[in-house]
């Protein structure tokens, strides 16, 4: 210590003294003593058991499935293209064959019936021309010429509704040949 403040205390020993604790500070001291100390709670730890992460891993995936599906289904909705702005004239032709060859479809389904393997012959050939009419359907968002690829869509109709008529016909012709021979038949 320095010299100054130990001639300072001594010189002044008395002032210090006046001041005294009070006669239970020590009770108060052997109290706390013998108490026991109270440590603070520790925070216990969460652990998560595996079952658990897996569970709600399988969630989330679960959920981001049906969300990309959600926006595959509307991106392929936002893909159709309004015919009318295209061309009135032409969505008005394309509706047109387009009941036509249902029409002629429900004739030739009602024909099969009476003869499946002919109905099959028919039936891969109408599906040809209709794969070809759904690519050019598909292609119709992207197509720099919207109309071009619309009179295609037109005219594969068009060819499609000729080629039902002429296996309707051809089915007619059939079966009234067969009708003929039995009619032969039975005059015999």
């Amino acid at each position: 210590m320095s010299k100054r403040f130990e001639d300072f205390i001594k010189n002044n020993r008395e002032e210090f003294d006046e001041i005294e604790p009070s006669a239970d500070l020590w009770s108060k001291i052997e109290q706390s003593l013998n108490m026991p100390e109270e440590l603070p709670k520790k925070q216990e730890t969460k652990t998560f058991s595996l079952a658990f992460v897996l569970r709600v891993a399988a969630s989330v995936i679960v959920v981001m499935g049906i969300g990309f599906g959600i926006y595959l289904q509307s991106q392929k909705g936002a893909k159709t293209v309004d015919l009318a702005a295209i061309n009135p004239e032409y969505a008005k032709q394309q509706m047109h064959y387009a009941s036509l060859v249902e029409t002629k479809l429900t004739e030739l389904k009602s024909v099969a019936k009476a003869d499946p393997q002919l109905y099959k012959e028919f039936s891969a050939e109408i599906a040809k021309m209709d794969s070809t009419y759904k690519r050019l359907n598909a292609d119709l968002a992207t197509s720099p010429n919207q109309e071009r690829v619309l009179r295609a869509m037109i005219r594969n109709l068009q060819v499609q509704t000729e080629v039902l008529n002429q296996q309707l016909s051809v089915i007619e012709q059939f079966n009234q040949m067969k009708k003929d021979q039995k009619d032969e038949i039975k005059n015999i």
